[in-house]
């Protein structure tokens, strides 16, 4: 018998098979073959079509049970993780509106700073543990302020998995952890925040009936089990937003867990127990996916936008007789610690939140022309990278987070020893390395609600656990390398102010 996993992202749909009694992961594709295209009329927007997710979604279900010779009577439920922050608007007949303003559009910028001044950031801080910013409500606001006609048609507004489970069940609804990334939720109170809708002039009852993150959601309708290649009455036992569900597929749940993402962008993300945000513009804050009225666990989710893109753009740009990571890691061993006091200040993906949504841009400091060489290019950047994730780590413990076990995906960052050392050696904590994805998380995730005699910890360090690194002894190297790339840093904070 197995679990079914599928993971709505911008650039493509995951679809996962596990099996629901070992947790293996039997199989995992993706579609379309090509990314999926952004549609973007204005500068700053950022739109898709949600109908499209449910085409792709249907083509990966029906592929994954094809080419692995398993009857759609043999899956035993289905998890749904899902880009966060998007905007889904339906009729009473459940027809889509328009399409989904989704979570990298930046329209709603000044609706959210506005209700952040109006409403006070106190507040805010209190009950929302967030600004309004760009989330959904403040995307939701945008609709009803220029597309008058539209927002007069809305039955219900979704995030994008409530959409899908919407598509797979014909019912509509939503969970807590999906209302607060939407910043929609009201800590204090324990119930949505319709004091931010009241402001926004947003009828409240606009929002879908909530369940339980794990619970049965809804069953494959016979119309979605046509469509999507399922049975009919199979039951959803699983959502919740990408970020919340990597770090459940890295088995993070407990204050001082922490769930660590090197891909493009870098995505650090802190399990709490204190309902508290000091810094909501910095970072964010989230219901985690365990997160009850009685019991709030809350996700601390930091994003540094220069990462992994610092890195590609550095592979794409040396002309290495080899175009590959590996060669730029192998060259980077042979600079020692520090890079003979080159840095690198790796933020030249856009505006950076932590830094207050400042531009820093990427800034190669101390060039001596007659020592460095490509070596020291590539392991200033190592460390300039990994020297943001512990700069953003210090911003959340300052915040009350308490990091004491890290885990992070097997991705091209976390894959270098320099990386990975240099973090570990810093936080002076291990790194767990696990090989897994979103769409197997939410797979696995199924079992949680079906099978909870299964122990999930004991499923993923199984099948996924792949190393540890260690703290190194010669952490004065370290730390001194950290110290003079804050002080570049701040130098240009400084400047930008």
């Amino acid at each position: 018998m197995y679990y079914i996993g599928f993971d709505i992202g911008s650039s493509s749909i995951k679809a996962a098979l596990v099996h629901s009694t070992t947790g293996e992961n039997i199989a995992s594709i993706h579609e379309p073959e090509q990314e999926m295209n952004i549609i973007s009329v204005n500068s700053n927007w950022a739109e898709q079509d949600p109908d499209y997710w449910w085409e792709q979604l249907c083509i990966a279900s029906k592929r994954l049970l094809k080419e692995n010779s398993i009857s759609s009577e043999l899956v035993l439920g289905i998890g749904i993780s899902y880009q966060m922050h998007g905007l889904v608007l339906v009729d009473h007949d459940g027809k889509l509106l328009r399409n989904s303003i989704i979570w990298c559009d930046s329209r709603a910028v000044a609706i959210g700073n506005k209700a952040f001044e109006d409403l006070g950031a106190q507040k805010c801080k209190e009950h929302l543990l967030n600004s309004p910013a760009n989330f959904t409500a403040s995307k939701l606001k945008w609709v009803r302020d220029n597309e008058p006609e539209i927002y007069k048609r809305v039955y219900k507004f979704m995030l994008p998995g409530d959409y899908i489970a919407y598509k797979f069940s014909d019912t509509i609804c939503t969970t807590i952890s999906g209302l607060s990334e939407g910043i929609l939720w009201d800590y204090v109170s324990q119930k949505p925040a319709e004091w931010l809708l009241d402001y926004y002039d947003i009828d409240p009852t606009l929002i879908p009936d909530i369940v339980d993150t794990f619970s049965n959601q809804g069953r494959v309708s016979a119309k979605g089990a046509k469509e999507s290649g399922l049975k009919e009455g199979t039951p959803i036992f699983y959502r919740a937003g990408d970020q919340p569900n990597n770090a459940l597929s890295l088995n993070v749940f407990n204050p001082g867990e922490v769930a660590l993402t090197g891909g493009t962008s870098g995505v650090i993300y802190a399990v709490a127990d204190k309902l508290q945000g000091n810094e909501p513009v910095k970072y964010n804050n989230f219901a985690h996916v365990n997160y009850k009225t009685d019991k709030p666990v809350i996700g601390k989710l930091l994003c540094i936008n220069g990462a992994g893109i610092q890195y590609r753009w550095l592979k794409n740009n040396l002309y290495l007789e080899s175009d590959s990571y590996q060669t730029m890691n192998a060259l980077a061993a042979e600079a020692p610690v520090g890079a003979d006091g080159l840095q690198l200040i790796p933020f030249g993906n856009g505006a950076e939140r932590m830094f207050e949504n400042n531009t820093i841009g990427t800034q190669l400091c101390n060039i001596n022309l007659n020592k460095h060489t490509k070596a020291h290019i590539c392991r200033a950047a190592l460390e300039g990278i990994a020297f943001s994730f512990v700069y953003g780590m210090e911003i959340l413990k300052n915040d009350g987070a308490d990091i004491r076990v890290l885990r992070a995906g097997n991705d091209n960052l976390f894959r270098s020893e320099i990386f990975s050392n240099t973090i570990a050696t810093l936080i002076n904590q291990e790194i767990e390395i696990y090989n897994t994805t979103g769409a197997i998380g939410a797979a696995r995730a199924v079992g949680r609600t079906h099978n909870t005699s299964n122990s999930f910890e004991k499923t993923i360090a199984k099948n996924d656990k792949v190393m540890t690194f260690h703290p190194l002894k010669n952490s004065e190297d370290y730390q001194l390398a950290y110290e003079k790339w804050k002080n570049e840093l701040n130098r240009i904070l400084i400047h930008k102010k």
